[in-house]
């Protein structure tokens, strides 16, 4: 009878434990599980079209530096491959933070303008080059508003349009609020669009700017 109690005790013992075991798995599976940062599609697609994008400005405006003749669209192509390395290296900081595959050159579409560009010389490739300048920042300064608060972000335009000439020089040093977002990782890439949407602004009126200027001289 003894014998038949201590195994019945032993088996409980190693039931017991069991469940333990099981229970354990469970709370480390769950909290892994609450762990993990989620990120949606929208988000996702987001930094990785802007990767992709920035990527093909400072790509065509390295050739730029190399390739054209005028001193003005030197300097331009030059703070295009500053000022998008620096804005890279930011978001590529958020994507690393969320888990977020940013990787990647410019897109099919890029590749082939940058042969085409690196066909031509002189006011040609400057026209067409800044042609692709002009496009894609009003790309990008499209797909940027659509995270940035919108309150701010009328009073930034008005702003910049009342100030004429001097708003050319002043513009990067307005600011814009993001868009506010109840998800952390949305927030994050929200208010890197904020940080970064005054600069691509000031880009795509500078490259208007070059391109009315390159018109005229083309014309005289």
């Amino acid at each position: 009878m003894k014998k038949v109690c201590l195994a019945s005790l032993a088996i409980a013992a190693m039931l017991g434990a069991g469940c333990n075991k099981t229970s354990n798995a469970a709370k480390n599976e769950t909290a892994g599980t609450a762990g993990r940062v989620e990120v949606s599609s929208g988000d996702r697609d987001f930094v990785q079209d802007v990767t992709r994008a920035n990527a093909a400005e400072i790509d065509l405006s390295r050739l730029a530096v190399d390739k054209s003749s005028s001193p003005d669209v030197k300097r331009f192509a030059q703070m295009m491959v500053d000022d998008h390395t620096a804005a890279g290296a930011k978001l590529s900081g958020v994507a690393s933070q969320n888990s977020i595959d940013a990787m990647g050159g410019p897109d099919d579409a890029h590749l082939t303008l940058h042969d085409k560009l690196a066909a031509k010389q002189g006011l040609d490739f400057e026209k067409d080059y800044l042609d692709a300048m002009v496009d894609d920042h009003g790309k990008l300064v499209d797909k940027l508003e659509s995270r940035i608060d919108k309150t701010t972000l009328s009073r930034y335009k008005d702003e910049v349009s009342a100030g004429g000439d001097k708003a050319k020089v002043d513009v990067k040093t307005q600011s814009v609020l993001p868009e506010k977002s109840d998800d952390m990782v949305t927030q994050r890439i929200n208010a890197w669009a904020a940080e970064t949407y005054p600069v691509a602004y000031a880009h795509l009126q500078a490259a208007k700017d070059l391109k009315d200027a390159l018109k005229k001289r083309s014309t005289n």
